[in-house]
């Protein structure tokens, strides 16, 4: 460079003044040579129109990014002297290739290369249109234009669910049986295409929506669990064919339709017991709380203070307590918490803890040789007591064998004694233990000899005789109570002569007429005879009875009875 410079009368005397006398050079240059050239390229160009070939391409440039645009004019195995581009037929930059200039792209917004290819610094939107390259020496028979179509996006993509409720991790939930509406945006240009995809448990990749358009909606009425699963968003950028998208992990929520169920279960060890809280049906598993009815389930923890209070998101909770914190009449509550449930709305079972209260009679008296059963009733105690039979003062454990038999009917528990002896006198115990406390009750035995009873059966023989011949008197005397009556007692029934005769009537009038005794008999065994008879009254309209004033006609007469005392 410094040798061709020299040649030309170019004596720099310092190479720092190197870069100022070359520039003033190249601008020499370009005055001079600036005027042809802009003339003969616009020369070639209407040439070129006129006799030549004009081919069009279409190139896509991102907005806000880079691009180069070739130039396909240039003469092909010809290093080019002159190249200019036009915009849309404006004349827009050009170069002098035979002058070196040193070239930064970054500096402006439009740069001719090297190999005249235009470098357009982040395009905008101005940027778009037709450009054309011209260079020396031309391609006559070929012009080639480029038309340079700016494109954006998809970016910003959105998705917007309805009525959803977010999670710590960005998953969302609806719950069972609401209408769900689901929205998809993206900012795109010119024109973009929407699709919206699901993946889930059953089926993957299913196409849901299609459409054009800065947004799609799509929605599901009565969403059910099988909705649930990965939802996404896909843009497309029409003329790039860009695509970006996002998706979203979508839960459908339901709660059990039940109240939560309370049970418990004892093992050998009665002074423990462990409670359970199950709630089966509902996702995700809702969080159960044990504690005293009083408590407010929110104060989730351990036990503190001895106070019950446990808490776990599980369907089943289950929680190991000793009877140092059980008590009488406490009630215990197991709460539910669902996140499709309102916390007013909060399902619960509870009960009452109640310690074992064994019934029966405490005396019990036995014969020597029988069969005697002693009877216990224990049904108030929650949980359930384990109720067993103990004998003597020691408190043996009464064991089911030939000799005793255990049964057990509901709250109902029996003891049978079989052929009881003197020896099995003595206290028996029904001992009843659940949790909370052991409760018994005490039975006394007495057993007695055979003999002892001798006299009472020979005493209950003879009341028995004793009434029994009172009940023959009694119904001796009343069925003779017309003899006792009309006479003086059994001694004067055969003395007396007097005479009944009883005739039976036709109908039952009252007879009101005066009948007059009849003179007395003589003596008759030292007595006096009394005649009467009494004559059938016919039914007539007129009372006319027939009287016999003396009693010597009755020999003419039929007597009906006679009867002599």
């Amino acid at each position: 460079m410094h040798n061709r410079l020299s040649d030309r009368g170019w004596q720099p005397k310092h190479l720092s003044n190197y870069k100022s006398e070359y520039i003033c050079y190249t601008v020499r240059g370009i005055i001079m040579n600036g005027f042809a050239v802009a003339i003969f390229l616009q020369v070639m160009h209407q040439t070129v129109a006129a006799n030549g070939r004009l081919d069009e391409t279409t190139v896509a440039g991102t907005l806000g990014e880079n691009i180069i645009l070739p130039c396909w004019n240039t003469a092909t195995n010809v290093t080019p002297s002159f190249t200019r581009w036009m915009t849309n037929g404006q004349f827009t930059i050009e170069r002098n290739h035979s002058i070196i200039i040193p070239i930064s792209p970054s500096e402006g917004h439009l740069t001719i290369l090297y190999n005249q290819s235009l470098y357009i610094n982040r395009i905008n939107l101005s940027d778009e249109g037709t450009y054309l390259c011209d260079s020396l020496p031309h391609n006559n028979k070929t012009q080639t234009s480029l038309t340079l179509q700016i494109v954006s996006g998809p970016d910003n993509s959105i998705i917007d669910i309805q009525p959803a409720t977010p999670l710590s991790n960005g998953t969302l939930f609806v719950v069972r049986g609401s209408t769900v509406s689901f929205n998809c945006s993206s900012l795109s240009y010119p024109s973009q295409s929407l699709s919206w995809g699901f993946q889930g448990v059953e089926s993957s990749n299913d196409s849901l929506a299609v459409g054009s358009g800065s947004w799609l909606d799509f929605r599901i009425e009565d969403v059910q669990p099988t909705a649930q699963g990965n939802y996404s968003c896909r843009a497309q950028n029409s003329i790039s064919q860009k695509t970006a998208g996002s998706s979203t992990e979508l839960l459908v929520y339901y709660s059990p339709e039940r109240h939560p169920e309370c049970l418990w279960n004892t093992g050998k060890d009665l002074s423990r017991v462990q409670f359970s809280c199950s709630w089966f049906g509902g996702y995700p598993s809702p969080t159960l709380f044990w504690g005293e009815k009083h408590q407010k389930s929110g104060s989730h923890g351990k036990q503190v203070a001895g106070q019950l209070m446990e808490s776990e998101e599980t369907d089943n909770l289950v929680v190991n307590l000793n009877r140092s914190l059980l008590f009488d009449g406490q009630m215990l509550k197991c709460s539910g918490h669902h996140p499709t449930i309102s916390p007013g709305e909060d399902k619960f079972c509870s009960f009452t803890l109640k310690s074992p209260y064994p019934e029966g009679e405490p005396l019990v008296t036995a014969v020597e040789g029988t069969n005697v059963t002693l009877t216990c009733t224990e049904s108030n105690s929650l949980p359930p007591a384990h109720t067993s039979w103990q004998r003597t003062a020691q408190q043996e454990d009464v064991v089911s064998s030939p000799k005793y038999v255990l049964s057990e009917q509901g709250p109902t528990f029996t003891l049978t004694i079989v052929n009881i002896t003197k020896q099995d006198e003595g206290f028996y115990f029904c001992r009843s233990e659940n949790p909370l406390m052991v409760r018994e009750l005490e039975i006394y035995l007495t057993v007695k000899a055979t003999s002892q009873y001798t006299g009472a059966i020979i005493g209950i023989f003879l009341a028995i005789l004793i009434v029994g011949s009172g009940i023959v008197i009694a119904k001796t005397i009343y069925s003779n109570r017309d003899r006792i009556c009309l006479g003086n007692g059994f001694e004067q029934m055969g003395e007396r002569g007097d005479v009944l005769s009883l005739v039976e009537a036709d109908e039952e009038e009252v007879f009101h007429e005066a009948i007059p005794r009849l003179p007395p008999l003589p003596l008759t065994n030292g007595h006096n005879t009394t005649l009467v008879e009494i004559h059938t009254i016919p039914s007539i309209d007129h009372e006319d009875a027939e009287i016999l004033e003396h009693p010597l006609q009755l020999e003419d007469r039929d007597i009906d009875e006679l009867v002599t005392f």
